[in-house]
């Protein structure tokens, strides 16, 4: 039974059985006093495990660049946005054509992720022919490039500050207005479960070894004649397109964005998250995501509680600051839980079986093989 669970196929069965229980939970009944803002059916519960789900997937895609390939990126925020604004403007610019409504949606789509997997090209191209603190830098520059684009309100397409609005005219019906949050919080856990499977492809595949392995020892496997630029292009070019996914569902949850999402500090914000739920996993990234989420999204009614100003100012001025309690958190996880939560569960199992942590490059053995 323990093997089973072990197994990729147990895996996979455990994540199907969440899947359907948070599938489930927009029809129960479900208070979580201090977690969610109301019972799990209102539209105000949905909207934030929604938002959670997003944020899981985005983490998932940068889970692929830096838990995967081992990249350090400042840019990853720059495909989120252009998913989100790609998808407005589209929307905006398509929307008088005379073409059905759902057409201009699926041909909005379509182009936004066209619009990703090139930007994912050029940027992992020329970023990709350098390493290190130097390929930071590169995506960094890019980051803030777009980011100065977007804020200038360049052809009057981006709103500027004040940001873009989606045209709800050409978006279906299900998809709009309040009424509809439970079936934007179920696009939302459709792309959080679409992202983690084609993560799970990748790093399964014999490119994920490759590039996993490349991580580990560059130069061996260069001598074995394969190309880690090639397979670290792709792989970048593939968690650009699956950001720009979860950029397209935020935009359609938010029915707006504002430049602050295509802005270095977003992405910084992505590195805590993997961190956070564990670096180099997937399950890590996901409840990263979700745990960062919901504590940013509370932490502001926990500041503003009562009994926090009712205590001496050594402690009610840092306590009444949500980031510093973020900031704290961050700091116990690193020095404590250096795997993050899933790897302090990990560790916590292997414990009880007797096992001991195996190093990672095996992966090096399977590119070889």
């Amino acid at each position: 039974m323990r093997t089973f669970f072990t197994s990729l196929w147990g895996k996979l069965a455990i994540g199907g059985v969440i899947v359907v229980v948070a599938a489930i939970l927009p029809l129960l009944n479900i208070h979580i006093p201090g977690v969610l803002p109301g019972p799990t059916y209102t539209a105000g519960a949905m909207s934030m495990l929604a938002y959670a789900f997003l944020i899981a997937a985005l983490a998932l895609s940068y889970h692929l660049i830096f838990g995967v390939a081992g990249m350090l990126s400042f840019g990853h925020a720059m495909f989120f946005a252009a998913g989100a604004y790609g998808l407005a403007i589209l929307l905006g610019l398509l929307a008088p054509s005379g073409m059905p409504p759902t057409v201009v949606f699926l041909i909005s789509i379509v182009l936004t992720l066209v619009l990703a997997l090139v930007l994912g090209g050029l940027v992992g191209a020329l970023a990709l022919r350098v390493t290190g603190i130097s390929f930071a830098m590169v995506t960094l520059a890019f980051a803030q490039a777009a980011n100065v684009l977007i804020r200038r309100n360049t052809g009057g397409l981006t709103g500027g500050e004040e940001g873009v609005r989606i045209t709800t005219e050409v978006v279906p019906e299900f998809f709009v207005g309040v009424v509809n949050t439970r079936n934007l919080y179920w696009l939302a856990l459709g792309i959080l479960v679409l992202v983690y499977l084609a993560c799970l492809w990748v790093e399964r595949s014999r490119l994920g070894h490759v590039v996993a392995a490349s991580r580990e020892n560059e130069l061996r496997v260069t001598v074995l004649g394969l190309r880690p630029y090639t397979v670290r292009l792709f792989v970048f070019i593939a968690a650009a397109v699956l950001g720009s996914v979860a950029g397209m569902g935020f935009m359609l949850l938010q029915s707006g964005a504002t430049p602050r999402i295509s802005t270095a500090d977003f992405t910084l914000t992505l590195l805590v998250i993997v961190v956070l739920g564990g670096l180099g996993y997937r399950w890590g990234a996901i409840v990263g995501g979700i745990v960062y989420t919901i504590l940013d999204q509370r932490l502001a009614d926990l500041a503003s509680a009562a009994w926090i100003h009712d205590l001496p100012d050594v402690l009610r001025i840092p306590l009444s600051e949500p980031l510093f309690i973020l900031g704290m958190l961050f700091v116990l996880v690193v020095m404590f839980a250096p795997g993050g939560i899933v790897g302090l569960s990990h560790r916590i199992t292997k414990r009880r079986g007797g096992k001991q942590d195996v190093a990672q490059p095996e992966a090096l053995q399977d590119v070889e093989a």
